[in-house]
């Protein structure tokens, strides 16, 4: 398979999982996936494949960052590759987190939906706002927060 064909392959492997979190929240089967790392290892699969021919360049930029050594991974088809696959990987486990983490609260999916959908697109600004609003059901509730994730 080519970079290319991986990288569209990454987003494609994780976006049925997020349709069930976001489109049929509550179903037995939406919170046995949101409680397995199960579809997160396609996804890593796409990532080993991406980063394992571009190894020397990934480990150089993540053992010592900087500015330039990223843009030169990211001039590689693989080393941008398995930057987006890993995004996508964490941005479904945080997803997951998140989704159950709403059941836990009784937050609405209504609610949930559009932070999940703005989880896929822009993750920080997603996370941020669901713990901004974690943060107020605990404190008005009185529960104990958990770790981050649980």
């Amino acid at each position: 398979m080519t970079d290319r064909t991986l990288f569209s392959l990454a987003f494609a492997l994780a976006a049925p999982f997020w349709a069930l979190l976001i489109l049929a929240p509550g179903r037995r089967w939406t919170d046995r996936i949101a409680a397995s790392p199960l579809p997160m290892v396609p996804v890593i699969g796409v990532y080993l494949a991406l980063a394992i021919p571009v190894f020397p360049q990934l480990w150089a930029a993540v053992s010592h960052p900087d500015l330039a050594g990223f843009q030169r991974l990211l001039a590689l088809g693989g080393g941008a590759g398995a930057i987006w696959a890993q995004l996508i990987a964490w941005d479904l486990f945080l997803g997951q987190w998140m989704y159950r983490e709403a059941r836990d609260l009784g937050i609405h999916p209504l609610v949930m939906g559009p932070l999940l959908v703005l989880t896929i697109l822009l993750s920080p600004v997603g996370v941020l706002l669901f713990l901004c609003l974690r943060g107020t059901l605990r404190h008005h509730t009185g529960q104990r927060p958990s770790a981050i994730p649980n």
